[in-house]
């Protein structure tokens, strides 16, 4: 036994393609949401580079924090948890649009620290800091000690 068609399903799909080419075509690619800062001076560039800049102060603030109460900073990112507000989620090192890379230098009470972009362009720049606090960043390549001082643009 066949199958009954039903034209009307066909003729009502082909309307809702046009309908919705005809919306999307009016759309302009410029239209894509420009980022909000978040707060004056804001560096970031898209709401991706303002998570991993929060990522990054709140790590630097818990080794700040815990150097002040071991006398040495973590020599890794779970030591950290409940420190300030240091939770065992951010010791995951995958950040979404950034991979975190963390590395202690316990013989001389240092560390580095990088979020590398997993894909680097000018909304997705690759961040540095190491136990001086500074926050480098760079679009061109991983950040690192060498790359320009993060500016709000």
């Amino acid at each position: 036994m066949r199958p009954m068609r039903r034209p009307y399903l066909t003729m009502i799909s082909a309307v809702l393609v046009a309908v919705l080419v005809t919306v999307f075509a009016a759309v302009p690619a410029s239209a894509q949401v420009t980022y909000q800062p978040k707060f004056k001076g804001d560096p970031a560039r898209s709401d991706s580079e303002a998570a991993a800049l929060g990522y990054m102060r709140t790590f630097l603030r818990a080794q700040r924090i815990y150097k002040k109460k071991y006398t040495h900073y973590s020599t890794t990112l779970l030591d950290l948890v409940k420190t300030g507000s240091f939770t065992r989620r951010m010791a995951a090192t995958d950040r979404g649009d950034y991979t975190v890379k963390f590395k202690s230098h316990k013989e001389t009470d240092k560390f580095e620290i990088t979020l590398a972009a997993k894909q680097l362009d000018a909304s997705h720049r690759s961040f540095f800091s190491d136990e001086q606090g500074t926050i480098r960043g760079d679009e061109q390549k991983e950040a690192d000690e060498e790359s320009p001082v993060l500016k709000a643009d």
